[in-house]
Parts: C-alpha cells; structure tokens; sequence
C-alpha cells in the first residue's frame, strides 16, 4: 500500500512573509561585504544584502589612508565596509572604509604589541616631546626618551624607524611607541648564548655589575665574576671599565642577559688578580672552557 501524504500549498504570500521574517537588521559597528552597484558625485550604492543598498559617502570612501574618488571602487566589485548609521525609515545604512580601515589598524597595533613585534614606521613630523610616526596608517607618537638618538630631529622626518608598541588605546586615540625598546629587541635578536663580548662597565651594585655593549645591558652577577668567592663587585671592576664577558643566558621575555667572566678563568681568581691578562686570552680561554657553559 502506498501512503498518502498530504502536501500543502506554498503560495507566492507564503513566501513573502518568509522573506520578511528574514532578519535584515544591520547594527552599528558591523563590517559587512557588498558589491558596488552605482558610483554618484556624492558617493556609492553598495549591495550588502539587505532590501535596500548601502551608501558609502565619498568622505568615507578611503583606502590606506588615501582619499579616493568614486571611480577608484569600480561597479561590480566587492570591498568590505563599516557600517557607520542605523537603517533609516527605507531600510538605507551608511558605510565606511575609512573607519574600517581604522578599526583594523588598531587590532593590528594591539595584537602588534601582544606579540612585542618590531616593525617599521614613517616619521611624519616632531614636536618638544619627540617625534610623530605614521603607524599602520594611524598617527602615533615616539617619546624622546624612546628614541635612540634624539640630538636632531628634524633630521629624523622621511625616514623609516623601528618601533615597538607600549599603549594602543584606541578609546582614547593613544598611540606611543618606542624606537629604543625596538633597538634593544633587534640587538638581543642578534646575541646568543655561549658568545664573547666586550662591553663597558655602567653601573655597579652590591649584587654584581652591569655591563653595556651592543646596544643592550647585561648583568654579570656577583657568583659569575669569578671562581673564587667576591664579596664587593666594587674591588674588581669599576665604572667605565672595558671588560669581556660570555652570554651565558637570555631572557627576551624579560629583556634580562646574564653574563659571566668566571668562564674565562683557567685557574680560580685569575680575574681577581690579573684581568687584563684574562680578557687578553679571552677568545682562547673560552674555547676551552666553553663545555662548562653546556653541561651547567
């Protein structure tokens, strides 16, 4: 036997009151995909898939940081906008690429700055406190105390500089970025554990004595001096003193590099009674001792 199913009739009413149970609402802040469909003096007629076409203005319609013209979005393409304005009474929102462009550029520098990313920025212009940059399109600011070199900085505008993001508040339109901090990350970059270097001695505590070289400090802590036991850094070294040392650990995430003239002792106290003759054989007391660095 067959069973009989009763179908029922979908009328062309049926479907209309589907379509507009359809939810076509399109809220402020939503970045939406649409195709242009008409280019006027005033702007363009987007369709974004609602019952009526979104209006870009010819204000909002900018790409990386450039105005453009009606014909630079030609008819039949598909861009992504902002929406930018609630519907009006016939269903019409306005869009924007210049806003989401911003939007984007933002998410960029804070997930930038999440990552403590190096990348490149224009410097645009200065001021007393340091220098403007164009940062991804957005206008951010360099401290002078985060410049590597401040001594001129007219000089400064036209060129590109690395940086690093220390606020991207977007709420607040603030951008501050560092040229020096980008440096000192770059530097580290270039360091690795078990190299010589020779640096200059910058400040002395009672736990051991930092050193400057390359661009970065480093410390070389008071149980790293020397085989034998040192009680006060201050009887070894001196402030200014040029010494060499081996990398024996860094830490990127806290910006900390550890160092060591203990390893190029052959004999323990070498460095205590006889530096300049310790740092003199330096390359060669370290090819011998270098093992110890990997077995610690």
């Amino acid at each position: 036997m067959n069973a009989t199913t009763n179908i029922q009739p979908f009328s062309a009413d049926d479907f209309a009151n589907a379509l507009a149970e359809h939810n076509y609402e399109f809220a402020m802040g939503q970045t939406v995909k649409g195709k242009v469909v008409s280019v006027e003096s005033s702007g363009i007629y987007v369709d974004i898939g609602a019952k009526s076409l979104g209006f870009l203005p010819i204000e909002e319609a900018t790409l990386s940081g450039s105005s453009r013209s009606g014909d630079a979005f030609p008819i039949g393409n598909e861009y992504e906008f902002l929406i930018i304005s609630s519907q009006n009474a016939d269903g019409e929102v306005k869009l924007s690429v210049r806003r989401l462009l911003f939007k984007q550029a933002w998410q960029t520098l804070k997930d930038y700055q999440t990552e403590s990313k190096v990348f490149e920025t224009k410097v645009i212009g200065t001021n007393s406190g340091g220098v403007i940059v164009d940062a991804v399109g957005l206008r951010g600011f360099v401290p002078r105390s985060h410049l590597t070199d401040a001594t001129d900085l007219a000089k400064l505008v036209g060129k590109q500089i690395p940086v690093l993001v220390l606020d991207a508040d977007e709420t607040r339109k603030k951008l501050v970025l560092s040229n020096r901090q980008a440096a000192k990350l770059a530097a580290i970059g270039q360091l690795s554990k078990g190299q010589l270097i020779t640096g200059k001695v910058s400040n002395i505590r009672p736990f051991g004595a930092f050193v400057e070289f390359s661009g970065v400090s480093g410390l070389l802590h008071i149980k790293e001096i020397s085989q034998k036991s040192v009680s006060d850094p201050t009887r070894v070294f001196q402030i200014n003193d040029m010494i060499k040392a081996v990398i024996i650990d860094i830490d990127e995430s806290r910006d900390r590099i550890a160092l060591s003239t203990k390893l190029l002792e052959l004999h323990a106290g070498e460095i205590l009674d006889n530096s300049a003759q310790v740092f003199a054989e330096a390359e060669e007391r370290l090819e011998k001792n270098i093992s110890k660095l990997w077995e610690a």
